[in-house]
C-alpha cells in the first residue's frame, strides 16, 4: 500500500535510470524579503539529480501555529491553508506530473489541499499538497490565501490552467530518515527533512503511470 500511495502522489517528473541525492545547502537566497526569510531554515538542502544541483529546498524552521481543521484525508489537519513552509530555488527546468513545465527561478512553497468537489476524486489518497508562488511577488511570510486565491498565484508558475504542486505529507517516523532523498517505488524520490520537530516527505521527483 505504501508503494501504491506514494506513486499517484503529485510532484516533478522524473526519467527511468536518473538518480537523485541530498547534499547541505546554504542560507536563504539574501532577494527574499524579510518576512519570508525569518521563517525559514538557516540552512536548506540541495537535490542533485545525476550529479548536477536540480533545486535548492528551505523548509520553514517551525510549523505554524496550529488551526484545526475538520476536513478529511489530510496529513497536517493543523496547519492553516495558505501556510508558508518552504521556499525553492530551481536550478533546471522541472515538469510536474502534468508535464507542466516550469522555469528555473526562485518560489515560495505554501499549503493546500483541494476542495472535495469530485474535480480531483482519485487524484491521490491524501489531500495535502504545496503550491508554488513567485517568490519576487509572494513576500507576506504571515499571508494565508484561500484556495482560489492560492492556485491563481501557482497558475503563474505553471502558465496554464492548472497550479504548480508538489505533494507534501508528515511522515511515518519508522520510514523517515533525515535528509535523505529516498527512491520509493518504480518512479518517486522523496525528500525527507523535519520541519521543526515534525518529519515530512516531500516528492520532489516522479511519474504517473497514466
Amino acid at each position: 500500500m505504501r508503494k501504491f500511495f506514494l506513486s499517484i502522489l503529485l510532484a516533478a517528473s522524473v526519467l527511468l535510470g536518473e538518480e537523485y541525492k541530498a547534499e547541505a545547502g546554504g542560507a536563504p537566497p539574501a532577494e527574499l524579503s524579510d518576512s519570508v526569510k525569518g521563517l525559514l531554515e538557516k540552512q536548506g538542502v540541495k537535490v542533485m539529480k545525476d550529479g548536477k544541483p536540480l533545486s535548492e529546498i528551505w523548509f520553514r524552521a517551525e510549523m505554524p501555529a496550529p488551526k484545526p481543521t475538520a476536513e478529511q484525508n489530510i496529513t497536517m489537519p493543523n496547519v492553516p491553508h495558505g501556510s508558508l513552509l518552504g521556499v525553492i530555488k530551481v536550478e533546471q527546468t522541472y515538469s510536474d506530473r502534468r508535464g507542466q513545465m516550469f522555469k528555473p527561478g526562485l518560489y515560495t512553497m505554501r499549503y493546500s489541499y483541494y476542495p472535495e468537489n469530485g474535480d480531483h476524486q482519485g487524484a491521490a489518497p491524501q489531500r495535502d499538497f504545496l503550491l508554488l508562488s513567485m517568490a519576487a511577488t509572494d513576500t507576506d511570510g504571515a499571508a494565508t490565501p484561500v484556495f482560489k486565491e492560492l492556485v491563481e498565484q501557482s497558475k503563474k508558475v505553471s502558465n496554464t490552467l492548472h497550479p504548480c504542486v508538489f505533494s507534501i505529507r508528515k511522515e511515518d517516523p519508522k520510514y523517515f530518515k533525515e535528509g535523505s532523498v529516498e527512491k520509493e517505488g518504480d518512479h518517486d524520490w522523496i525528500l525527507m527533512r523535519k520541519m521543526g520537530t515534525v518529519p515530512v516527505s516531500l516528492v520532489v521527483a516522479g511519474k504517473v503511470e497514466a
